[in-house]
């Protein structure tokens, strides 16, 4: 397999593991030698996305806070790009749309852009950037502070505003998605944030990749049937590659949550 693909693999791997993954078990799953996986650990590790320890790797949780939007922002891009697609052909011309901040929401804002009319109110700066002056797009940007690192616009101000609000369709990014413990968010600020839109938006898609499933972040959303739709890639119903995915597909399904698998 190609680099791209055995790194994404490697953090599936990893992230579905209870605890410590060792490299001689990556080593064997992956078919390449253990030095690879050394290597390939170490490039994860840059990126915020594992933590090394002796003689293996475990999942970093802290990532989405550590790493920075700049350090996710193109892993898995082609992913995510096809996420963003779907999610955008769920949304029809005319309609009123909130859309989170967060590595996956840039993509569906691209493809939102061809959407149009649409009206959209953003909290992300890269969102903004992706949407402004594009024909047929009417562009609100959510007051707020910049979450340093994210550009996730959050607190008191970007609350007031969206609870200010009514919306056809609330696009929301996760930090993680866990049977048990339903959608949540390793930031506080974020976490409060989607809770204001899922209560002002008459529909919520919900978007993330297969990596998210099976995760439970510091914060806790919402229940799982708190969403209407969730989008996520085909990897998360492989139980070799992300063990926790097909549990969780199962959880959503059983709570009404339409699964839509790219």
């Amino acid at each position: 397999m190609g680099a791209a693909n055995r790194l994404d693999l490697t953090l599936r791997l990893v992230q579905g593991a209870e605890g410590r993954v060792s490299v001689a078990e990556l080593a064997q799953r992956l078919g390449v030698s253990e030095m690879t996986v050394r290597r390939d650990l170490d490039a994860l590790e840059k990126q915020g996305l594992v933590r090394r320890v002796h003689g293996g790797a475990v999942a970093d949780r802290a990532r989405e806070e550590g790493g920075g939007f700049e350090a996710r922002d193109g892993w898995q891009a082609a992913t995510k790009d096809r996420l963003g697609a779907v999610v955008a052909g769920l949304v029809e011309p005319g309609a009123r749309v909130l859309l989170d901040a967060g590595t996956t929401t840039v993509h569906v804002a691209e493809h939102l852009a061809a959407r149009g009319p649409l009206t959209v109110a953003v909290l992300s700066l890269q969102a903004a950037v992706r949407l402004a002056d594009r024909p047929g797009i009417d562009l609100l940007v959510v007051g707020g502070r910049s979450r340093p690192g994210e550009r996730s616009l959050v607190g008191p101000l970007a609350l007031r505003t969206v609870e200010s609000l009514a919306f056809d369709v609330f696009v929301m990014s996760i930090g993680g998605v866990h049977a048990t413990h339903g959608w949540s968010e390793f930031s506080l600020d974020d976490a409060a944030v989607k809770q204001a839109g899922l209560g002002q938006a008459g529909r919520t898609v919900a978007v993330a990749d297969a990596t998210k499933l099976g995760v439970r972040a510091f914060s806790q959303v919402a229940p799982l049937d708190a969403v209407d739709t969730f989008v996520t890639d085909a990897a998360a119903a492989d139980p070799v590659t992300h063990p926790g995915g097909p549990q969780t597909l199962d959880a959503l399904r059983e709570a009404g949550v339409e699964t839509v698998l790219v």
